[in-house]
């Protein structure tokens, strides 16, 4: 297996060339991801588990903000979260003084579903980057770890 430092990458002003290697890699990974963590979504339909992982980073959603993250009508969206409850994967909680407005919460069976997924697609790309070297393993982390700090701070540009 070649070394990254040795890899040979196209010659490229920085910027460019570092975010065409982004846009051609993060693809593959991502479907990597979402082929595992879908394979252990724990009882959930696609679109269930997806709304899940949502709440997950983003506690105390309302039934809009779940619509608009997952490209759905309210009433739609509104029945899947239905679903979820009836499975024991969450909760919803009406907010005081909006007695129309309610927080969709991850009950503790629907964070272990999430956990159990996460944990086995970790063990997946472990063994799919097992054959790095470790040096080239802690040169993709520390590269991962300054995209993660670059893009939470950069607001993405609305639509034109």
């Amino acid at each position: 297996m070649k070394r990254l430092q040795n890899a040979m990458i196209p010659r490229s002003p920085a910027p460019a060339g570092c975010a065409a290697e982004i846009l051609e890699t993060a693809p593959l990974l991502f479907r990597f991801i979402r082929s595992e963590m879908r394979r252990h979504r724990g009882g959930a339909t696609v679109p269930q588990f997806r709304a899940m992982l949502f709440l997950d980073r983003t506690p105390a959603a309302t039934v809009s903000a779940l619509a608009q993250f997952l490209g759905l009508s309210l009433p739609t969206a509104s029945r899947l979260a239905d679903g979820l409850v009836r499975k024991g994967f969450l909760a919803r909680r009406i907010q005081p003084g909006d007695r129309r407005r309610a927080a969709l919460a991850l009950l503790p069976r629907g964070r272990r579903a999430l956990e159990s997924a996460r944990r086995a697609t970790q063990r997946k790309i472990a063994a799919a980057t097992a054959p790095l070297a470790p040096d080239d393993c802690a040169a993709i982390r520390a590269a991962l770890r300054q995209l993660r700090d670059l893009f939470q701070t950069v607001a993405p540009s609305s639509p034109s």
